[in-house]
């Protein structure tokens, strides 16, 4: 099977900056469900093994889509590259929510230009780390979405917020950074992004989006993971009323994967991540309903 890929394809953003996009799928000319991936905090679709992962979907019959978050940091000339940090720092969940809206909208549209390749009513979301926060509100809120899968995502945003002092000094100063520990740079997160989030709490509170869901949720998290709490996978399981929970023993929040990836194989861990979540999207979706609904149960 030869996989064909669209890269870097260019979308307008509802907040005046682009978002790039990435299509991979067999050109067979028949219609796939559809995966739209979001990436997390200081990431970006081309990172790590996030091609691969793509491309084992699309192995598997499924039309895959990653794409950057339009306020990610990186620009349509330097995708991979955080150097537009301006933009990174006026980025906010209300922005993010919004460019996934827009993607979405995009692959559906009737002059789509990979119309034929797509069925417009099998969409599944998979989103990591903060973009799995992402995809759990937009999923609640988008009556379209079939199945959700998360892997290491976050359960809470306003606890990953500074509090008291460090949140006065913030707010006096208008921007406090943040390191990147891949690239050494500091990144700026200008005070909108708290008063963004302050205004839309509601919209925003994941454990109420996650209770909403009548879809099928997938959950995976590391066992080693350090950068967002396995309590985090717990929380998420206990609300999510159609759930699965799959701990990965001694994998850290990318399964094990480092940037850049260029190796031909995956890493074991992250390879049973795919595995699991394939057999997830194959199932008919009241099956998923009638089997997660008996068995509340972690797996590994």
């Amino acid at each position: 099977m030869e996989i064909t890929k669209r890269t870097n394809l260019q979308i307008d953003g509802k907040h005046n900056k682009p978002i790039l996009i990435d299509l991979i799928f067999n050109d067979d000319k028949k219609p796939k469900p559809i995966v739209i991936f979001c990436h997390g905090y200081k990431g970006f679709k081309d990172w790590g093994a996030w091609d691969k992962m793509g491309e084992f979907y699309a192995e598997k019959g499924y039309f895959f889509v990653k794409f950057n978050f339009s306020h990610n940091g990186t620009s349509p000339d330097n995708p991979t590259e955080f150097l537009n940090i301006e933009a990174f720092g006026d980025n906010n969940y209300i922005k993010e929510l919004d460019d996934l809206q827009t993607v979405i909208d995009w692959v559906l549209t009737p002059d789509f230009n990979e119309a034929q390749q797509i069925d417009v009513k099998s969409i599944n979301l998979i989103g990591h780390s903060r973009g799995g926060g992402i995809a759990i509100l937009k999923a609640a809120e988008e009556e379209r979405i079939n199945k959700l899968i998360t892997l290491a995502a976050v359960s809470d945003f306003a606890s990953r917020f500074p509090k008291e002092k460090e949140l006065e000094a913030w707010e006096k100063k208008g921007v406090q950074y943040i390191k990147n520990t891949r690239t050494g740079q500091q990144l700026p997160h200008h005070y909108q992004f708290y008063k963004n989030f302050r205004e839309n709490r509601e919209r925003l509170n994941i454990q109420k989006a996650t209770k909403k869901l009548d879809i099928p949720h997938f959950i995976a998290h590391g066992s080693n993971d350090t950068t967002v709490s396995i309590a985090d996978a717990g929380n998420l399981f206990e609300w999510s009323p159609i759930s699965k929970l799959l701990l990965v023993e001694n994998a850290d929040h990318v399964f094990e994967i480092s940037h850049p990836w260029n190796k031909d194989e995956l890493t074991k861990e992250f390879q049973h991540v795919l595995n699991r979540t394939a057999t997830f999207l194959d199932a008919n979706v009241q099956d998923l309903k009638d089997e997660y609904l008996d068995n509340d149960e972690a797996d590994s």
